[in-house]
């Protein structure tokens, strides 16, 4: 037996309590869902806001802008070979990528840009009295620097005028010509078309498959 240390008559020391060494219930964090990373490749996608402008012209071509998916323009070689076969998905791909590359040649990809002193506004350069024609949501020059409602509106005007002349490009002003002067240019429309061209969505399914080894 341990003998008692504490002399007697001096006053007892309350025992102390003792200390919990159980660890606080975890917290669990939860992440938001991961937005998906299968976006089609376009030309303006080192932009900020690039993502949202992709999604909402793949949104629009799934509404209004479905005639655009459906056609198969004549010159569509010129632009995408792999298109007569393709997907929807792949379809929808191409016209977003089709409208990056127009956005280069308008506005070098910048939302807010105005040209033509004042008459051209957005991505895409829309005039807003052609903006109201077409009956887009967007029908001020203010709507429409903003860039997903610039690019609502392109599709829609698109999804007119190329199921109207069975072309994207055509002499004249036809199909795409009709609205977007880059069009009428042999350099620029050889400039988007080589772009297209390189994309997966556009190659045939031939040009993407791994070669067997010999």
């Amino acid at each position: 037996m341990v003998p008692d240390l504490v002399p007697p008559g001096a006053p007892k020391i309350p025992p102390v309590p003792a200390i919990s060494l159980a660890l606080p219930p975890s917290i669990q964090v939860v992440s938001p869902p991961a937005r998906s990373p299968n976006l089609p490749r376009t030309r303006w996608q080192h932009r900020r806001g690039n993502a949202m402008w992709t999604r909402t012209a793949l949104s629009a071509l799934k509404t209004h802008g479905k005639p655009l998916v459906d056609i198969v323009p004549a010159d569509i070689t010129d632009w995408c070979p792999a298109y007569p076969t393709a997907s929807e998905a792949d379809r929808r791909a191409f016209w977003v990528g089709f409208l990056s590359a127009l956005a280069k040649h308008e506005s070098t990809y910048k939302a807010r840009a105005v040209g033509g002193g004042g008459l051209w506004y957005g991505l895409l350069q829309i005039l807003p009295a052609t903006a109201r024609g077409y009956k887009c949501n967007a029908g001020t020059g203010e709507d429409l620097q903003n860039g997903s409602a610039n690019l609502s509106c392109a599709v829609r005007i698109m999804a007119t005028t190329v199921p109207r002349d069975g072309v994207i490009y055509g002499k004249g002003g036809r199909g795409v010509a009709a609205d977007w002067g880059p069009m009428r240019s042999p350099a620029k429309r050889m400039d988007m078309s080589r772009w297209l061209k390189r994309q997966s969505y556009c190659k045939p399914l031939d040009a993407t498959r791994p070669k067997a080894r010999p």
